[in-house]
């Protein structure tokens, strides 16, 4: 049996937690993990925010949400489960039902990108199936075997996505064409995501140009 990783693209709207948080463009969320049990869906998630309150109020308010637990604390962000209701709906019961994995998720209120594991081509013939059926709009960014990644060298997906978005929009440019605030919004995650994706992103695409192979 041979894996396929795939990674897409939705509208916030798709997924619960985007529509919940569309009153935070400035929330970023990390989904550590989606745990479905027999009566219910809980996923459990990093929230960026100076706003806890607000963003937990706004969670508290959402009628598909039955419990809201903070589970761990760092300087940085938190971690928090949800209960959902089993009437949840959209994107999270096709993962559900069809027993797909998620690998990593992150996303605001505007954009959701899912890194997601089928065990069988079939499995993603169905969920693309049942996307559509759904009207569930979805961008389809890459499919590939986990044995041979989408890019050569150690960029993330976000990473590449960040530096091409700059490139493309005049960021390298002099005078800049486009600058920081404006790459986020376009690629839909907060200044501060943005920031350290260009860096981390430069930092390694130089190094992998200078030292390739040999690089530390």
């Amino acid at each position: 049996m041979v894996a396929t990783i795939t990674d897409i693209r939705v509208p916030a709207d798709a997924f619960p937690l985007g529509r919940i948080l569309q009153s935070h463009p400035q929330v970023e969320i990390e989904l550590e993990r989606l745990v479905p049990t027999r009566e219910e869906i809980i996923p459990l998630f990093w929230v960026e925010s100076e706003n806890e309150a607000a963003v937990e109020e706004t969670l508290a308010d959402d009628p598909l949400v039955e419990e809201i637990v903070e589970l761990t604390r760092t300087p940085a962000r938190l971690l928090y489960s949800v209960t959902w209701s089993p009437d949840v709906d959209a994107l999270v019961r096709v993962f559900v039902d069809l027993d797909i994995d998620v690998l990593n998720a992150r996303g605001t209120a505007n954009i959701w990108r899912f890194r997601l594991q089928f065990w069988e081509r079939e499995q993603l013939s169905q969920f693309q199936r049942r996307c559509h059926e759904k009207d569930l709009p979805f961008e389809l960014l890459r499919v590939y075997n986990p044995k041979t990644p989408p890019e050569a060298g150690p960029l993330t997906v976000e990473q590449k996505d960040a530096l091409v978005t700059a490139y493309e929009g005049g960021y390298w440019d002099i005078p800049r064409k486009i600058n920081q605030r404006e790459l986020a919004e376009r690629v839909g995650v907060s200044d501060n995501s943005m920031s350290q994706r260009l860096r981390r992103g430069a930092k390694i695409a130089v190094a992998e140009l200078l030292y390739g192979n040999d690089r530390q």
